[in-house]
């Protein structure tokens, strides 16, 4: 039994690196969440080249490269927390410049985490179309709508159980977005359309 302690000390040791990689992941974690919000704010806002994407991409290199010596930090949800929010920013950012999407893989974040950010990438785009239809232009309105469609398909694709990926809330919540924004084209075009009619009856 003279060797436990020894073992003790070996253990702690451990324990008090892991919880220090902890501490410095969470606020990590933090920064790389806030960076993305001002990254999305400022592209709904129309800037481009976007404040705060290219400071999250680095922090999470970061993030990803000192929980890497441990699994259960690095596959728990401080991380995929913030590589589901950098997915959502460098999807919505590829959306708006009309580039494809980039694959979890580019992006050096693990499925479930891409899987999380597309689906809270469709809430953005209905933002988009509802911009849209604020100002007048329903074609692309509509043209968002299809999109979020596609979106809600490839979410559907996965059926696994929550312990794997939290997937099901959000198919459901972009289930709820998908309703609300086809029920606000369908009202804009048809209120685009009577607006024509009176205009050319008013004409004649």
């Amino acid at each position: 039994m003279q060797d436990l302690g020894e073992i003790a000390l070996d253990i702690e040791s451990q324990l008090n690196e892991k919880e220090e990689v902890r501490e410095v992941a969470l606020k990590s974690s933090r920064n790389i969440i806030r960076l993305c919000g001002m990254a999305i704010r400022s592209m709904h806002m129309g800037n481009d080249p976007v404040p705060g994407m290219e400071d999250a991409m680095e922090e999470l290199h970061k993030l990803v490269g000192i929980t890497r010596d441990f699994p259960d930090l690095l596959h728990s949800g401080i991380v995929e927390s913030a590589m589901q929010e950098y997915v959502e920013v460098r999807a919505l950012h590829a959306y708006i410049n009309s580039q494809p999407l980039p694959p979890y893989k580019e992006l050096g974040v693990t499925p479930e985490a891409y899987i999380l950010g597309i689906g809270d990438l469709i809430g953005e785009i209905r933002r988009l179309a509802l911009d849209n239809i604020r100002k007048g232009a329903v074609d692309g309105a509509a043209e968002h709508l299809d999109n979020m469609e596609k979106l809600y398909d490839f979410l559907m694709n996965f059926n696994y159980p929550n312990s794997m990926v939290g997937v099901r809330r959000k198919q459901d919540i972009a289930r709820g977005v998908l309703e609300k924004t086809r029920g606000d084209v369908t009202n804009a075009i048809r209120s685009y359309s009577l607006e024509k009619m009176l205009n050319k009856s008013q004409k004649e």
